[in-house]
């Protein structure tokens, strides 16, 4: 059975879809059998993993408002054993349309539950907002990363996305873990990234993961070419932070007795 990682911060420009797209990977290279769900509209993950706009093509939205269930929207992606639930710029109309319906927190935790078999992991890339999107990922979860930049402003906002949690767990998914605070975009060479790290282990403790994302150009260029990092250059830091995280979250998994291969990266 699998475990579903909503990976989720309100705050833009952090990492979290570099995260969905590259971790997934690095998951797949351990022989896990993976599936992204892109619940973004700006559609990134879509994109990062090879799939430009195609109004023809069924995304989450099209599952979302009753058009298709949600296994006819996976698509096969480059990377062996990883999937995509693509998205699209109607995503968006989605916390619109759904206002009305009856259990719409609840409409991807239900087509999750009759997936989750076929997958060791699902990581769900969240939009930057704490909408009606990501209140059907967190309730769809059992647990939730965090990505935050080492940046100035790193903590800014984090207590909102707490509260949200808070109030998940209280009303919709009592079970909802914090799977980790993930820094990102570190600059090993600046005072002030090293003091923002040190910042956020001291707010976080043992929450935050060892590994640690760097700035990294390869990293930043590889979603222009549809790959993850590992497709794209699989020798960079970017790569290799990413294989470091993936070998960490599953050894959290062995840890707890998560379902899932839990394989060896090559």
């Amino acid at each position: 059975m699998a475990r579903i990682i909503a990976i989720a911060n309100q705050k833009g420009g952090v990492g979290k879809t570099t995260t969905s797209i590259n971790l997934s990977a690095s998951l797949a290279a351990a022989d896990c059998r993976v599936l992204v769900v892109d619940c973004d509209p700006q559609a990134n993950s879509t994109s990062g993993l090879g799939f430009g706009q195609d109004d023809e093509r069924p995304t989450v939205y099209h599952f979302l408002t009753g058009q298709n269930e949600l296994r006819d929207v996976f698509v096969d992606t480059t990377v062996s054993s990883l999937k995509l639930a693509p998205s699209s710029r109607h995503l968006a109309a989605a916390n619109v349309e759904l206002v009305d319906v009856e259990g719409r927190e609840t409409k991807l935790r239900d087509a999750l539950a009759e997936v989750q078999g076929d997958f060791d992991y699902i990581l769900l890339d969240c939009p930057p907002a704490l909408d009606l999107l990501t209140i059907n990922a967190l309730t769809a979860a059992d647990s939730v990363l965090i990505p935050i930049q080492c940046e100035y402003f790193a903590l800014e906002g984090i207590s909102a996305l707490m509260d949200t949690v808070d109030r998940i767990r209280e009303q919709l998914n009592p079970g909802l873990a914090i799977e980790g605070v993930l820094l990102t975009m570190f600059d090993e060479r600046t005072t002030l990234a090293k003091q923002v790290a040190a910042d956020l282990r001291e707010f976080f403790g043992n929450d935050v993961f060892r590994t640690v994302i760097p700035r990294n150009i390869r990293l930043a260029e590889a979603p222009s070419h549809g790959k993850p990092v590992l497709e794209y250059d699989l020798r960079s830091k970017g790569a290799d932070s990413y294989l470091q995280l993936a070998r960490e979250i599953l050894g959290r998994g062995e840890n707890r007795g998560a379902a899932g291969t839990a394989g060896t990266i090559h």
